[in-house]
């Protein structure tokens, strides 16, 4: 389980990453693999380059873990890869293509994925035609994904049934794919969502480390928006979170304040004490917060009934 707000489940088929961005800056998960190396956790023994990375947090790929979600009956939402990218440049797109499977063969969960890396999730998903057929984008690699169920496979997945390809569509109907804009010079990164095939499109504002006033939101679900938390915790102001609602409501998509931060709640007090004081050290408690910005939606999917 886990107790980020807007999912139930996480999922790690990879570990480790390499910050690109200012987003990066104050990595939970990063902090998070240099304890667990400590503690002798076997997945997080690969050091990443210490300029981009850390101990524990090199890119490593676990086909062991592939198989969790089909032991999974009772339906939840996923996050996939709270410890990682899944678009990283490292994972190789057979493996891409192994979780894609798992995904495909286990509709009863809706998967949420979260990267940085948008760009290469559009390109790996469209899979445009190169063998002159004129096959249609994304089919390539939903082949691919076919393979998985196969035992004499590289790819195979134990526990997968043939018919992957044609007993699911095409974007997957359980899979989410979002990216995270932290700032205004990373508003781009929406545009390659946009290019991505996904049920549901969305972007996280978190660590929203100032407003957004060039992003669109055309195309785009469900906007996540939350301030930093923790040691070295950035500013963040409320009033930018104003004009992402508002922006939200007219292009249709669904808003998530998921938490304030942290210096909000050590400056912000509730009946004479600050709201760290009361316990709440993110600023994740909407009990504290002005009523305006206790939103927190969920998309709709398409050709969903709910």
């Amino acid at each position: 389980m886990t107790t980020i707000e807007w999912t139930e489940q996480t999922w790690n088929p990879t570990t480790g990453c390499d910050r690109i961005s200012p987003g990066c800056d104050n990595c939970y998960a990063l902090t998070m693999a240099k304890r667990l190396k400590g503690m002798g956790q076997a997945k997080y023994q690969n050091d990443g380059n210490p300029k981009t990375s850390g101990p524990g947090f090199a890119l490593t790929v676990h086909p062991d873990v592939l198989t969790e979600p089909l032991r999974w009956k009772k339906p939840r939402k996923v996050f996939v890869n709270s410890m990682s990218d899944l678009f990283h440049a490292r994972v190789p797109r057979e493996f891409l293509a192994r979780v894609f499977a798992v995904m495909a063969v286990t509709p009863q969960h809706t998967y949420q994925i979260l990267t940085k890396r948008p760009e290469r999730a559009a390109r790996i998903l469209t899979d445009l035609c190169r063998c002159g057929v004129g096959h249609p984008p994304g089919e390539h690699f939903r082949s691919s994904m076919e393979w998985a169920a196969t035992s004499h496979s590289p790819t195979y997945v134990p526990g997968l049934e043939h018919g992957i390809y044609h007993r699911s569509g095409w974007p997957l109907p359980n899979v989410w794919i979002g990216t995270s804009i932290e700032s205004d010079d990373y508003v781009r990164r929406a545009d390659a969502l946009r290019n991505t095939p996904a049920a549901v499109r969305f972007i996280s504002a978190e660590p929203l480390l100032g407003p957004l006033p060039s992003l669109n939101l055309d195309g785009i679900d469900w906007l996540i928006i939350g301030g930093e938390s923790g040691p070295g915790a950035r500013v963040f102001e409320p009033w930018w979170i104003d004009d992402l609602i508002y922006e939200a409501r007219q292009a249709g998509s669904a808003p998530f304040v998921k938490q304030l931060g942290s210096v909000w709640a050590r400056h912000t007090t509730v009946n004479g004490k600050t709201v760290a004081a009361h316990g709440d050290t993110k600023g994740g408690n909407p009990d504290y917060w002005p009523t305006h910005l206790r939103v927190r939606e969920y998309p709709t999917p398409a050709g969903s009934d709910g």
